[in-house]
């Protein structure tokens, strides 16, 4: 996908996050994920990415969320 060049993935209870190069990293300097790249913490890790990070990932943050559309 053409849109998603240069995005890093993280691996979160419902499926894969994709996340833009600053966010990935302030997850790797939070410590909010383990060695296989699998973030616990969802909510510390939605504290953490920016809003174009939440919103390209809107469906899978609101499943998480328990959001009921």
């Amino acid at each position: 996908m053409a849109g998603s060049q240069g995005r890093k993935t993280v691996s979160v209870l419902r499926g894969l996050m994709m996340l833009c190069e600053s966010c990935y990293q302030s997850v790797i300097e939070e410590k909010l994920v383990d060695a296989k790249n699998y973030v616990e913490d969802h909510e510390a890790l939605f504290d953490t990415i920016c809003p174009g990070c939440e919103d390209l990932n809107r469906p899978l943050v609101d499943d998480m969320l328990g959001s009921s559309e």
